[in-house]
């Protein structure tokens, strides 16, 4: 059924400019290239699905799905894919963003022992926002509690930042393939910290 890949690889949807929008599975790829609403594709052939067989011809139907299908269409929010656009905040997101690192102890965690901290504590006027908040550890946090990180003698490792919609789009990836990283990249804010990072394996830390 496949080649190469097993079936959880996920396909990058992109729109008929280029603008990246989702991951999608190889079924929902599928349904969209035999819709006819795919302009084009790119990237490495990561499946081959066998349909059915034709009555006429005794042929076979097979449907190839590269990495990335770019469909008809603009995303309909394309206009607010901008520099002040906001994506929306996750702890799944969040935790990708600052690579499962705790950012006051620096050390790494699974996401369970993880948690979203506020550097301005929502107690003391912080809001709930990408440029206010970072990876913890729970005991970072429950030690931090509701002040900043000067009140409670903690040094932050990193500067939180808010992810453009291409990188809200990375980080939202699981098992990214080169040719998908390349697309993304090519979005990538030319000062981003996560292009830093992909292309010279730095870390978000700052030394």
């Amino acid at each position: 059924m496949t080649q190469n890949m097993g079936l959880q690889q996920r396909v990058l949807r992109t729109d008929v400019s280029g603008m990246p929008l989702e991951w999608v599975g190889y079924q929902d790829a599928v349904r969209l290239i035999t819709l006819d609403q795919v302009c084009y594709a790119l990237g490495e052939t990561l499946y081959k699905i066998h349909g059915g067989v034709n009555a006429d011809s005794g042929c076979q139907s097979i449907v190839s799905v590269n990495a990335i299908i770019a469909t008809e269409g603009q995303h309909p929010h394309k206009h607010l894919f901008t520099r002040n656009y906001v994506p929306p905040l996750s702890n799944k997101a969040l935790f990708r963003r600052d690579q499962g690192l705790c950012l006051y102890c620096g050390q790494q965690f699974p996401n369970y022992l993880l948690s979203r901290d506020h550097v301005h504590p929502l107690s003391q006027g912080g809001q709930d926002r990408w440029g206010n908040v970072v990876t913890a550890c729970k005991r970072c946090n429950n030690h931090k509690a509701g002040q900043t990180p000067e009140q409670a003698g903690m040094a932050l490792l990193a500067i939180p930042f808010c992810p453009t919609h291409a990188e809200y789009v990375y980080l939202q990836g699981r098992q990214i393939l080169a040719d998908q990283m390349d697309f993304l990249l090519a979005h990538f804010p030319r000062n981003s910290v996560l292009r830093k990072r992909v292309e010279q394996g730095q870390s978000l830390l700052v030394t």
